[in-house]
């Protein structure tokens, strides 16, 4: 298991004991209450769904799912800390797609009162990380939660919708579950990450076949965030950005981990599989082209995190237009006052 530093990973595998699990009661559900605009018109199908929730339960079912948890824990850890910026207490909480629940695990029961947590994959919620607060495991789908209007005063999301295939609809439905002044905080993979798997298996492949196919699954882009969130209906957005980089022995290490930790390409228009020539060849460009001084190879995830809080009247809202008292050709003279002040001093 990799050890953390503040925005950098250095490879060291530890032994991966000690870390208690609970077996948490589990709700199915068939299908969920959905938002009234419905799904959107131009949704496509990107990701093959089943064989994400086939994924994600074989990683929770590994003897030792700890040793891969590494990067959802330290993302989950960065979403807990902005949910302790806010200073208000959360009665009831969810976490939208929430693995083996990496957010849950960093709270405490003063900040929330109880979480519900939701994934697709039956075994990650069984197999959930001890918390303090109450939970209550709920297997449902990103794209379909099945909870009424208004229910939550909180929604965390940390490193999973980037697998749904109508993101639009994703966001409606969590805007439509938060009550009025409730905050959505959520995480998910950027653009970049991975970047350096992504172009040392084009090059091998187009060398060695001629041509290459799709290997690492495609992420949004931060400029569309915004723009979803507010559709969505959420206001006073906060996106940025982040990098988190690995270090891994070789290539074949990086691909070990991203299917211990669910992570593994499930889109349908992905190439069954690599023939073994090309592997070797990928893994030697990925040596050339990104090797660290000590020979082993970094992977960068870069991470989008978005907050967006959903309407109150209580909430600040931006004055009318022409309603200001000075203008800013009055502001400007503030430099040339102090400047003055300064001097007669």
């Amino acid at each position: 298991m990799p050890l953390l530093t503040p925005l950098r990973f250095s490879w060291r595998r530890l032994p991966a004991a000690g870390v208690p699990v609970k077996n948490l009661g589990l709700r199915t559900v068939a299908s969920g209450a959905s938002s009234p605009s419905g799904a959107s018109p131009k949704a496509f199908n990107i990701f093959d769904r089943d064989l994400k929730r086939k994924q994600k339960n074989w990683a929770a079912r590994q003897p030792e799912p700890m040793k891969f948890d590494y990067l959802k824990e330290e993302v989950g850890s960065r979403i807990a800390d902005r949910v302790y910026d806010i200073a208000r207490d959360f009665r009831l909480a969810l976490d939208v797609g929430c693995g083996r629940g990496y957010v849950a695990e960093h709270l405490n029961k003063e900040t929330v009162g109880k979480f519900f947590q939701t994934d697709i994959a039956e075994y990650a919620l069984k197999n959930a990380l001890e918390t303090e607060i109450p939970t209550v495991s709920v297997l449902a789908d990103e794209e379909f939660l099945p909870f009424r209007e208004n229910t939550f005063d909180l929604v965390v999301s940390s490193l999973s919708l980037h697998w749904v295939n109508d993101l639009p609809r994703a966001l409606e439905q969590i805007h439509y579950v938060l009550k009025p002044d409730g905050v959505f905080i959520g995480a998910m993979f950027g653009g970049d990450t991975l970047f350096e798997l992504r172009c040392s298996l084009q090059l091998a492949e187009t060398e060695r076949e001629g041509g290459f196919s799709p290997h690492v699954s495609p992420f949004t882009a931060v400029n569309d965030l915004g723009h979803l969130l507010g559709r969505a209906g959420f206001n006073t957005l906060t996106v940025d950005t982040d990098e988190i980089q690995v270090n891994y022995p070789g290539m074949f290490e990086l691909m070990e981990d991203l299917q211990g930790m669910g992570e593994s390409n499930c889109a349908w228009n992905r190439k069954a599989l690599l023939h073994r020539d090309t592997m070797l060849a990928a893994a030697a460009v990925y040596q050339e082209m990104y090797r660290n001084e000590d020979g082993s190879v970094p992977a960068t995830y870069q991470i989008y995190y978005m907050i967006g809080w959903k309407y109150h009247d209580s909430q600040a809202r931006p004055a009318e237009r022409g309603s200001a008292t000075v203008s800013f050709g009055e502001l400007g003279k503030i430099n040339d006052l102090m400047s003055q002040g300064k001097k007669s001093q």
